[in-house]
């Protein structure tokens, strides 16, 4: 053989080689993501051919599939009464613009994919019964989610609040309530007309107030007073006492800098004795002062403890995957003191979720013991046989049960002061005003609480954006009266 055929020959085979390994890759390799490929018509036709599952709240069903009779065998319909409030929870299921939240988390449940309901597919195609999906059972309440979403759009505010309620049960984590608003109606995505859906997108999309946002778990947020929580967690953690005495000025110099703290208003912390208060009265009035002196001058190692405290509860660590991914809290660069100072306060770059504020007031609910939120409670098949149960699971215990008492004493006395010793149950709580440096110069008013005080049953965060107050809206009285509603529809005989 010469020279040339001998070359063509060696690139022929290279080519042939080449293509053999390609179509390995495509068939093998890279199968299961053109499959599930969002823009792959073939997978889209058949996820619309089918009956997908029902998505289901204590007994009510807050998303199912009809039939159409048209191209596409089903439509994906919300329930009107229960649309805009679940929306949070359910998500969308749209043929242009994708799938959201449960929809998007528990797709291979719900469109009958899944390893687990390959029995059930067997049967239907021996049976000639169309392919079903199956049923996802979350582990909310649907009269505490109605109750959260209507004290919400109904809250102090100017117009419908914009904001956020996370309701957890502290022994187990299961999320009871998960409310954001604005919020939307998913039957405007899922429609099967092209047109429409396209102009309602564009239409939600582009609304200033973001309804297609889910801030429960996807927005962050700084948390103002309510951090202070976590800063006397690392103070007990680090051997200080309650009684520890701190500076009740007006306002302190932070270190190695010229910049003023003040407490709000620019008051003296109230309960003064010699100019100093206690670190429980610090944390009942939420005197900022107080809080820059604990961590600056008082603490031992306050900036690898404060760090520490923060991680053991979640923050600065991946969210949880509930199965949605919630978004990572952080506190942020406090290599210096003054940094520290002004984080120990909720300030600076500390940025919470909803979902990791409600984790925080849950574990100091619980004992101490931080539990794994979770959304779905258990996976059904078309037939109602359950798949899995998701088992309640800890995480850690960041404080001990003695602090975790502590602090509950100290979030009591928070709560008497901005509300009194009256209402229908005891509750343990911290309110929070946060800057943020809006040009409307409204701050974001927060709430962690729980209820009972004594085995509580519900531990909430309520954060809102737009007080009715302008710059003078607070925790106190912006925030505090959404999550006192939320608390009493569960234990305390209001909205139940």
């Amino acid at each position: 053989m010469n020279t040339p055929i001998r070359r063509v020959a060696v690139a022929v085979m290279v080519m042939i080689v080449a293509l053999l390994a390609n179509a390995t890759y495509v068939q093998v390799f890279k199968a299961d993501a053109l499959r599930t490929d969002s823009r792959n018509s073939r997978v889209l036709f058949d996820e619309f051919s089918r009956q997908r599952g029902l998505i289901t709240a204590g007994g009510t069903v807050i998303a199912r599939s009809v039939a159409t009779g048209g191209r596409f065998k089903f439509q994906r319909e919300y329930p009107r009464e229960t649309a805009v409030a679940f929306a949070p929870i359910t998500g969308r299921f749209s043929y242009i613009y994708l799938n959201t939240q449960l929809e998007e988390a528990e797709n291979a449940i719900l469109n009958g994919s899944d390893d687990r309901l390959f029995g059930q597919r067997f049967m239907d195609l021996l049976s000639g019964r169309d392919p079903r999906g199956g049923n996802v059972v979350t582990t909310i309440d649907p009269k505490l989610q109605t109750a959260a979403y209507n004290a919400l759009i109904n809250g102090p505010c100017d117009g419908p609040c914009r904001g956020a309620v996370v309701a957890l049960q502290p022994n187990t984590g299961k999320i009871l309530a998960m409310a954001s608003t604005p919020s939307y109606d998913p039957n405007l995505l899922s429609t099967h007309d092209a047109e429409v859906q396209q102009a309602n997108y564009e239409r939600l999309s582009s609304n200033p107030r973001d309804p297609l946002r889910n801030r429960s778990i996807n927005t962050l947020y700084p948390p103002g007073s309510t951090f202070k929580v976590i800063t006397s967690a690392a103070a007990l953690r680090d051997g200080i006492s309650p009684d520890i005495r701190l500076t009740a000025a007006s306002s302190i110099t932070l270190p190695d800098t010229t910049t003023q703290l003040p407490n709000y208003g620019g008051e003296t912390c109230p309960g003064s004795s010699g100019g100093t208060v206690s670190l429980e009265t610090a944390f009942k009035y939420s005197c900022n002062t107080a809080f820059a002196d604990l961590v600056t001058t008082k603490m031992k190692d306050a900036s690898s403890v404060f760090t520490e405290t923060a991680r053991l509860f979640g923050i600065d660590q991946p969210g949880p995957d509930i199965p949605m991914t919630v978004d990572e809290s952080t506190i942020g660069d406090v290599s210096s003191p003054d940094k520290l100072a002004q984080a120990s306060i909720g300030q600076r770059d500390v940025k919470l979720t909803p979902m990791m504020a409600a984790t925080i007031a849950a574990t100091v609910a619980n004992g101490g013991v931080r539990m794994r939120p979770y959304l779905v409670d258990k996976l059904q098949a078309a037939d109602l046989r359950t798949l899995s149960t998701t088992t309640p699971s800890t995480v850690n215990q960041p404080i001990s049960a003695d602090q975790a008492e502590t602090l509950k004493r100290m979030m009591i006395l928070s709560e008497q002061e901005t509300y009194g010793s009256g209402g229908p149950v005891s509750i343990a709580s911290k309110t929070g005003t946060a800057e943020t440096g809006s040009a409307t110069g409204t701050p974001l008013s927060w709430y962690i609480a729980f209820g009972p005080s004594s085995n509580a049953e519900i531990a909430v965060a309520v954060v809102v954006e737009n007080g009715q107050y302008g710059s003078d809206s607070v925790g106190g009285t912006v925030a505090a009266p959404i999550g006192r509603k939320v608390i009493n529809a569960l234990v305390g005989g209001g909205g139940r």
